[in-house]
This record gives structure tokens, C-alpha cells and sequence, in this order.
């Protein structure tokens, strides 16, 4: 049954690979049509909505026999940019190679979206339907430009036709060594985003004579010098703290914890530091128009990343223990708070348990993503959903993987994508009957 699944996800993701769906401009159509035409030949209801007609949604469902819980798995068809000359294989060739198929889209997110196609089909055409509840997948355009054709409008628009209890989307499942043991992450929640930018004022003059003018954007480098150096102090947030207890290193202070985390692996130490939260990365400045005037003023942009529970006042203390109080104005461009899901769960449960007889011997973990992704607009249009990240990996590394999304030579071991469409088959009858 595995090899089946993998042989048949393995395919379904080179045919999804070699449809271009870089977004901007996304064209998602001819590859979700290929998608719902699959599903409906399994059996599914299948649904395309479209905001615009070359970027439909696909909405295909498994319906019960019974009232009860809506399972939802999400996942979107469209990908960032490739540039081939920098890769080893075409990234639209979704060849197979080294044990691997490659291309653009194959960790972020074809694979996830194949894999859940292959899991919900297989169950379809033996005959299986839920006991009680639906079973429902959605595959959006538009996540990488932020869902206005995608997600976001979807839930706005027919919220009846994705409403879901539970969900299961992008964000978690690689496996990861700590302390002698395996670990997986299941993404529990997102930070939020208060992007900032930071202006330094001066008096512009004639760049031949520089004593003439004071340059605003000389007045930016002690700035960007104090960002270089240091993020805010950690702060121990509720999700950082339940991974912190999953993998051993309980009890201890943000601080504290960073530190031996660090000690014990430095890997790990990058990805759990973002957890602990509000962190300032500057991403673009600008100054003088010309190339002859001295700036009077220069604008230093900083994408600051915040967890669920904290905010605007949080980032301003940031800002002052970091930059000190003068020197500099601080102005918003977006307040987007973080969202996230309770860590316990009947899904978190029934994840766990078919890891015990997946990998005996490791251990679930929560993780909180540093960006965001579509569960955000599918949190806050149900809130009583419960939404997960969780796209099981157990042969490539997280160490692995993180680097290659939005990457060069992007690619994903086969064996994973029959572990992933094997879990993608077994939770709904663990959950749905």
C-alpha cells in the first residue's frame, strides 16, 4: 500500500511541477484543472471559484454519512520564482533524480498538495466515506502574494463551502534530532507582522562639497549597526515554552534556554530563537534620489516579526532597548497580529498517535512559524477551527529541507512523499470514522 502511494504521489507531483505557477502571475488554472479532474475521477465533489478567471480555487469534498466534524486539508498551487541557471535541474521538469523529484514547488508546496490529493483519492475509491463529517480539500491560489485571489477571498466569499473544524495545511512535519531523540514539529502558530521604518533627518547640499550638507544617511549606520548586533531580549511565549518541555530543556528561563539550546546544537538555536519573541530584520533603505545631492532624509525599512499575544508595545520597547530613544523616528506600515491553535487537541492527539506507530520512540513537538501562511485566513474567519501545520518528513533533515524552500535545486525525497500521502489516508478514518 505505501509503494503504491508513493509511486502514485511521486507522479502526481512532477505533473503538478511542470505547470508554471510562479506568483506573480500565478495561472494556477490549468494545473488546478488537472488536480480536480484527478479527485473527481476518485470520486470527490469538485468545485472550481475564481476571483479571476485564471486563478481558480479548487474546493473538492468527501461527504459523510453522518453530522460531525469537518476535516480540512489546504494547500496552494502557486510558487515563488525560479531562476534556472542556478539550479542543477530545470525547475519545471519535475524530474526524478537521486532518489529525489526537483523542481519549483517541491518542498513549498506541490509535494504537500499531492500527497493530500493521493491520501484523500486512495481512500475514495475504496469505497471509504466518513462515518460522520466531511472530508474536504482545498488547494488556493495567491498564498505567496498573500491570498487576496486565494484564501483570504474564499472564506470571505463562500465561507460555507470551506467552513472546517479541522484543518491541516503547511508549516511543520520535519523531523529533526535533539538530545538522542527524533522530533517533528507541528505548527501551531504564526507570528504576526509590524513592520516598521526607521527615519533619520538631515540637511541636504551638493555631494561635491560634503562639509556642506548633513547626511541623513550617515546618521542611519549606528542604527543599523545596533540591528546587526542584537535582536530584543527573549521572551518566553507559550509555544516556545511547550517545545522547550517537549524536547528536554524544561524549566529553564528565555535567556537561559536560548543559550543551551545553542550549546547543544546552534542549528536549532536559529530556528527556536524567532519562537522567543519580537525580532527586527532591516530589509531596504532608501535615501538621496539623486546620486549628487546630499539626503536629508534617509528610510530604513524593518520587517519585524511578533508572536500571538503580543504587539505594537512590544515592539516599541523592542525598538528602545535596541536603538536607544533617540535619533531616529519610528513610524508603522502594518499591524498584523500573530494567530495560532490550542497545542492540545483531538487533532494534535490523533497526529501523535499515528507517529507512535509511525517512528515508535519520537516525539511531536509544537513550533511556532516565524511568517505566516494561509491558516491565518482560515483562523480568523472559523475561530472555533482548529488549524495545524503538519506534512510528515522522516528522511530529510528540517536542516535539510529549510534551506531549499524558495531555494535553488528545491526537491523532495520520494520516500517522504509516500510517508506523507500514507498519513493523509490514515488521519480521517482516525478522526471521521
Amino acid at each position: 500500500m505505501r509503494d503504491e502511494l508513493q509511486r502514485e504521489t511521486t507522479e502526481l507531483l512532477q505533473r503538478l511541477i511542470r505547470f508554471d505557477t510562479v506568483n506573480p502571475p500565478g495561472n494556477e488554472r490549468a494545473a488546478q484543472e488537472h488536480l480536480g479532474a484527478y479527485l473527481a475521477e476518485a470520486g470527490l465533489e469538485c468545485r472550481l471559484l475564481a476571483a479571476e478567471p485564471a486563478r481558480p480555487n479548487l474546493v473538492a469534498r468527501l461527504r459523510g454519512r453522518g453530522d460531525g466534524p469537518t476535516l480540512c486539508y489546504l494547500g496552494h498551487m502557486d510558487t515563488v520564482l525560479a531562476r534556472a541557471e542556478e539550479w542543477s535541474h530545470d525547475p519545471w521538469s519535475g524530474d526524478l533524480a537521486d532518489g529525489c523529484v526537483w523542481g519549483r514547488g517541491a518542498l513549498d508546496m506541490k509535494s504537500q498538495v499531492a500527497a493530500e490529493a493521493v491520501g484523500v483519492a486512495s481512500l475514495a475509491r475504496r469505497g471509504w466515506r466518513p462515518a460522520h463529517g466531511d472530508l474536504l480539500l482545498v488547494c488556493v491560489t495567491d498564498e505567496e502574494a498573500g491570498g487576496d485571489c486565494g484564501a483570504r477571498w474564499l472564506v470571505e466569499q463562500y465561507p460555507d463551502e470551506v467552513r472546517c473544524d479541522l484543518l491541516v495545511n503547511e508549516g511543520g512535519g520535519e523531523v529533526f534530532e535533539y538530545g538522542g531523540r527524533r522530533h517533528y514539529g507541528i505548527c501551531c502558530a504564526e507570528k504576526g507582522v509590524f513592520r516598521f521604518t526607521l527615519t533619520t533627518d538631515g540637511v541636504a547640499g551638493h555631494a561635491s562639497i560634503p562639509g556642506m550638507g548633513d547626511n541623513a544617511l550617515l546618521k542611519m549606520a549606528p542604527l543599523l549597526e545596533r540591528l546587526g548586533a542584537r535582536q530584543p531580549a527573549p521572551v518566553m511565549t507559550d509555544v516556545a515554552r511547550a517545545f522547550l518541555d517537549a524536547i528536554g530543556q524544561d524549566g529553564a528561563d528565555a535567556t537561559t534556554a536560548l543559550a543551551q539550546v545553542h550549546a547543544a546544537d546552534p542549528r536549532l538555536a536559529v530556528l527556536l530563537q524567532p519562537m522567543l519573541g519580537v525580532t527586527f530584520a532591516p530589509t531596504r533603505i532608501r535615501a538621496s534620489d539623486k546620486a549628487n545631492v546630499i539626503p536629508s532624509r534617509a528610510e530604513l525599512l524593518v520587517d519585524c516579526r511578533v508572536p500571538p499575544g503580543l504587539g505594537e508595545a512590544e515592539v516599541l520597547a523592542g525598538a528602545r532597548e535596541v536603538l536607544g530613544e533617540n535619533g531616529y523616528r519610528l513610524d508603522f506600515s502594518e499591524r498584523v497580529v500573530g494567530n495560532g491553535s490550542p497545542a492540545e487537541s483531538e487533532l494534535m492527539d490523533a497526529i501523535r498517535d499515528w507517529l507512535g506507530a509511525e517512528d515508535p520512540g519520537a516525539a511531536v513537538v509544537p513550533t511556532m512559524l516565524p511568517g505566516f501562511t494561509d491558516s491565518r485566513w482560515f483562523r480568523a474567519a472559523f475561530p472555533e477551527c482548529v488549524a495545524y501545520g503538519f506534512f510528515p518528513q522522516t528522511h530529510m533533515t528540517m536542516y535539510e529541507t529549510a534551506p531549499l524552500v524558495h531555494g535553488a535545486d528545491e526537491r523532495i525525497d520520494v520516500r517522504d512523499l509516500g510517508v506523507a500521502a500514507g498519513f493523509y489516508a490514515e488521519l480521517p478514518e482516525r478522526l471521521l470514522g
